[in-house]
């Protein structure tokens, strides 16, 4: 299946739909599809610019994890290869949040080379909203702890000794790895600022 900018908006439209009555869990309660749509963004940044098959996981790497989609949805929709690498960034919601926390760093560097920049995006963006929107009634120590958590998933992403399968994913891994260590420095001080309060 080649895909094009149409598949693309395609996308777009199908996780708005699916994430319509949803809000990110940060104070400001902005709408759940600014996240997945940050996500393709941080993405679309990079080298791997031209991968719309990625860019379509990004915008719909929610849907099976926090909507009534399905894989089969996904798959007659979208086609096999968005649907595998939505699948490798879908945490299994029958187990408890801190064994789905554990699997990801366990998991990470075996993921496919795109699936781990896909991560790492989504890494990015989750870092983004702790330091401008922080979750409800989490405290400094909590968001601390996601932010290290962020880090060991990230790094097994970057780090795998699988590599990058294409130039353009290993360029894309470079730039991702500054622009994770920038929101990471970014989510500090802003829990730094949290403490002095």
């Amino acid at each position: 299946m080649i895909l094009t900018h149409v598949e693309l908006i395609d996308a777009v439209a199908f996780a708005a739909q699916r994430h319509a009555n949803q809000t990110r869990k940060g104070d400001a309660g902005e709408p759940y599809v600014n996240h997945v749509i940050e996500v393709a963004g941080i993405l679309s940044a990079t080298d791997v610019r031209n991968d719309i098959g990625l860019l379509m996981a990004a915008l719909l790497h929610d849907t099976i994890e926090d909507t009534d989609t399905t894989e089969h949805d996904l798959s007659t929709i979208f086609g096999a290869d968005v649907t595998a690498l939505v699948i490798e960034a879908t945490d299994d919601k029958t187990l408890k949040k801190d064994e789905r926390k554990r699997l990801q760093v366990e998991r990470a560097p075996h993921k496919s080379s795109r699936a781990r920049l896909l991560k790492t995006a989504d890494k990015i963006s989750n870092l983004r909203s702790i330091a401008s929107s922080p979750p409800s009634g989490w405290h400094p120590h909590r968001m601390t702890e996601y932010v290290n958590w962020a880090e060991a998933v990230v790094s097994g992403c970057l780090d795998s000794p699988a590599g990058f399968d294409v130039e353009q994913e290993a360029l894309a891994a470079a730039v991702l790895r500054e622009v994770f260590s920038g929101a990471v420095g970014t989510a500090r001080h802003a829990i730094a600022e949290r403490l002095a309060r």
